[in-house]
Formats: C-alpha cells, sequence, structure tokens
C-alpha cells in the first residue's frame, strides 16, 4: 500500500443482512468510481446467523477494497463500530446501516462538508422517514432528550449515516449502546465543530428491523451515563463528594439540633421527648452515614481513576518541536 492516505473509509456494522450486501458494495464503489475517491469498505460481522460473512468472502473476491471482521456472537453495533474505527485508514471516516435504508450517494456532499467547511463531524438528519410509526415517536422523543442533556442541536443522533474527520474516531471510544452518542462523546473529547445534513431515507428493501424497545431503555441508561461521564469521569469526587459533603452536614446539623432542643428543654423543665423516640434524629443519623459514604465513594473513585489509566487521554492541537 502507499503512504497516500485513502480518501474515505466506510464502517459497515451488519446482522444478518446477506441480501442487501452485494447491493451496498457495488452502490459505494460505484460513487466511489464517479467523484475518483480511493476507497474502503470495513464489514464488520455482528456474530450474524445466516450467511451474511459468506456473502461478505465472495465480495472481497470482486472488490479488493472490502475488509472484512467477524465477530464469534452478537456484541452489538458499538462494539462493531468500535473495531472498525481500529482499522479504518481513510481521511475521511463514514458509517452507515446495512440495510440500504442509507444512501451512499450522501458520501461526497458529506466529505466535502468535513474536508471544505471544517466539521469534525457531520451527522445525517432522515427528515423523512419510512420507519413505523412505532419507531419515528419514541425516537423523535429520545432525539429530544438527547439535545437538551448534552446541548448539541442535532435532529437525529441515531442516524446510521456519519462522516468523521479520521482523528475523531481514533479519539474515542465507543462502548454499550454508545453509539448513539458519539457526537457527544466526540464534543467531550475536544471536537466541537459538530454539523448535520439533511440526508434521504430508504424504505427498507431486504430482512426486518432490529429495532426493540428494550432499545430504548438502553439508550436512556447509556445517556445517562455519558453525561455523569462528561462531566464527572475524570473527577468523581466533585459529584460524590460535594453530595456527600452536604448530606453529611445536613445530617449533622440536625442531629446535634434535635440534641440541643432536648437539653434546652430538660434545662427548663418543659415536656419533652426522647431523643430516640424522634423519627427526625434517626432521618439525621442517616443522612449522615450516607454522606460519608458517598463521600468515600467519590475518593475511592478519584484513587481507581488515576491508578487505572495508562496515559492521559488529552485531545492536542497543536505541539511545536
Amino acid at each position: 500500500m502507499s503512504d497516500k492516505r485513502l480518501d474515505i473509509s466506510v464502517v459497515v456494522p451488519l446482522y444478518n443482512e446477506q441480501e442487501s450486501l452485494s447491493e451496498l458494495t457495488s452502490w459505494i464503489d460505484r460513487v466511489a468510481i464517479e467523484n475518483n475517491l480511493s476507497y474502503e469498505i470495513i464489514m464488520v460481522d455482528d456474530g450474524s446467523t445466516d450467511d451474511s460473512w459468506d456473502v461478505v468472502e465472495q465480495l472481497k473476491e470482486q472488490f479488493p477494497a472490502i475488509k472484512g471482521i467477524r465477530f464469534a456472537r452478537n456484541y452489538g453495533k458499538s462494539a462493531a463500530l468500535y473495531c472498525g474505527f481500529e482499522a479504518a485508514e481513510g481521511e475521511v471516516v463514514f458509517t452507515m446501516d446495512a440495510d440500504l435504508q442509507d444512501s451512499p450517494d450522501e458520501i461526497p456532499e458529506m466529505r466535502r462538508m468535513i474536508l471544505e467547511e471544517g466539521y469534525d463531524l457531520v451527522s445525517g438528519w432522515k427528515k423523512k422517514r419510512y420507519d413505523p410509526a412505532g419507531k419515528r415517536l419514541p425516537s423523535k422523543f429520545f432525539n429530544m432528550t438527547a439535545r437538551i442533556v448534552s446541548g448539541i442541536k442535532l435532529h437525529d443522533f441515531n442516524c446510521g449515516l456519519k462522516a468523521y474527520r479520521r482523528r475523531v474516531i481514533k479519539s474515542i471510544e465507543v462502548y454499550g449502546e454508545m453509539h448513539r452518542y458519539i457526537p457527544i462523546l466526540a464534543k467531550h473529547a475536544g471536537f466541537k465543530r459538530i454539523g448535520e445534513k439533511v440526508v434521504q431515507h430508504q424504505e427498507r428493501k431486504y430482512g426486518v428491523s432490529k429495532f426493540g424497545m428494550e432499545r430504548m431503555v438502553k439508550g436512556y441508561l447509556d445517556l445517562i451515563t455519558v453525561s455523569f461521564m462528561s462531566h464527572f469521569g475524570r473527577s468523581p469526587m466533585y459529584f460524590f463528594g460535594s453530595l456527600g459533603t452536604i448530606m453529611f452536614l445536613i445530617g449533622g446539623f440536625t442531629t446535634v439540633w434535635v440534641i440541643a432542643l432536648k437539653l434546652y428543654k430538660q434545662a427548663l423543665g418543659l415536656p419533652l421527648r426522647a431523643v430516640t423516640d424522634q423519627p427526625l434524629f434517626f432521618v439525621a443519623i442517616v443522612t449522615v452515614i450516607l454522606g460519608a459514604q458517598l463521600f468515600l465513594a467519590g475518593f475511592l473513585g478519584e484513587l481507581i481513576n488515576r491508578r487505572s489509566s495508562d496515559r492521559n487521554s488529552y485531545l492536542i492541537d497543536k505541539r511545536i518541536k
């Protein structure tokens, strides 16, 4: 291989999509040739149970630009993207689904936005969708929540068609169901030039959708995770320590107040209740204990965080030597 970097890499995670792979590959190849782009297609078989991998091997004979990765079992889309990103060598890296609902014809314009307009990431927006209402409505609510939490003004976080500057995908780690939140991960890594392009959405031609309601649950749990990690991932003490200190002080002052009030009434000979007969006393004690535990959790989190990091993953924009 020459020293010249490929113009584009197209990462295609797939699961039981044997019918569409040949058509998708020919489509990408046609677009690349028409636009004089050197390319590679990285197909990541996420543990398919049909003949998808056999199709990939056959396509490799016809299209040398194809690379294939096959998982022993189904790990999920994030794992497929992670391995695809590791293997990508193109100047601009694209992701698209294997079901032919994403159009490769969008590649040249999205690449231009990266190279000429200076975007680090361009996300597709399926403004007109052909998915059933049971998929569209939860997706709209999900995207609204993600916009509010992240501050990134994208209409379609979960669109499979995205374009990235190469160093973006080499600077982030995708796991769990985090493929939905790659724009948030990129922003947290220091890549703030995030754009959006309205893209053509196709009706599913083969197979069935892999969408299920359990993905929405996992998606929201991962949204909480990525939001927390973005703010407190490097310094968990800021969250747990602050919350623990507040709870400890509130519980401590309440305990002192309950005891002092009893002593005051006792000194004046006023009617009083035993401290242990007052529910507020036990609430205060529990608050003190929880506060101390949260503080210790933050402290231990800091120790683990600093010892487990082999390197500091800071994005260095420029360097003088």
